[in-house]
């Protein structure tokens, strides 16, 4: 039984790791926009979706290293809780959402707002702790990925970096600025954008020695590189292309626009794929 003080604490770092990784999207007029028109159907492939990448990340980088599955399902479920929570407030207080608006445009403005909130939640609730307990009950609390706890092996490594692709490129993926860029570009510019991206991520994962690079993402030899990053770059374009798909983005585009859009999503997804693998997990 966890004290209450801790409790508290634990809740208020995943509050602000909500608003810290979520607050631009909450500013989003196409977000908004987004939970009016979208289908009860899409709100729950996206509740299933996010709830799914929290029990991943909650499992393999969560706070409590020896958590079992069942705690890990009720530590997602009180973060869900706590990003709709969030989001209904933050809204509230923005106008965003009124007492004479239907139920269904409330409750889609939440829904898709909420959604990413909760992986800022439990993003915050692991990573923004000061890691200072190693014995006794604290000793239970250290990540997953810290000192006595069991090895992220690929499972792992993939929901961590969608996770963090997600929390990326979220923020950016319902503008308008996405489907511009990438019906304005030239084909060579695309092919620039994905070199870079691929360079990036690759840069970072190996050779900027950021914190728990070595242990996390310890640097292979050339060839282990190579499809390090490339498999690094095919998550931050899936999740691109999950998220675009979500918002609408591919509707009546042609399939060079839809491609597109995904490329160029793809960089910022990229960063925190690459990124997220060390930073959600450096503890």
């Amino acid at each position: 039984m966890r004290p209450i003080s801790k409790s508290l604490r634990e809740y208020g770092r995943g509050i602000i790791g909500g608003l810290l990784f979520s607050l631009p999207l909450l500013y989003t007029m196409e977000v908004w926009w987004a939970g009016f028109s979208a289908h009860p159907l899409h709100l729950i492939l996206y509740v299933i979706g996010t709830f799914a990448m929290l029990l991943g990340y909650n499992y393999f980088a969560g706070i409590r290293h020896d958590a079992n599955w069942l705690e890990v399902v009720i530590d997602s479920v009180e973060e869900m809780g706590l990003g709709v929570l969030i989001s209904a407030i933050v809204l509230y207080i923005l106008g965003r959402i009124t007492f004479d608006m239907t139920p269904q445009e409330m409750v889609g403005k939440i829904t898709i707002e909420g959604m990413t909130v909760a992986i800022g939640v439990s993003v915050g609730t692991a990573q923004l702790g000061s890691g200072d307990s190693d014995t006794g009950e604290g000793a239970s609390k250290r990540k997953r990925t810290g000192g006595g706890s069991k090895n992220v092996h690929f499972g792992g490594q993939f929901v961590i970096a969608l996770c963090g692709a997600v929390l990326f490129a979220a923020n950016v993926a319902p503008t308008e600025e996405i489907v511009v860029i990438a019906t304005e570009v030239s084909s060579w510019q695309l092919l620039a954008i994905a070199l870079i991206s691929i360079t990036l991520g690759s840069i970072i994962l190996y050779r900027l020695d950021f914190t728990g690079a070595q242990r996390l993402a310890p640097e292979p030899g050339a060839i282990g590189i190579i499809i390090g990053s490339v498999i690094n770059y095919a998550i931050a374009l899936v999740a691109s292309a999950l998220i675009l798909l979500f918002f609408g983005r591919f509707e009546g585009e042609a399939l060079i626009v839809c491609v597109g859009q995904t490329i160029v999503l793809g960089l910022a997804a990229t960063l925190g794929a690459s990124a997220g693998r060390l930073l959600l997990q450096s503890q």
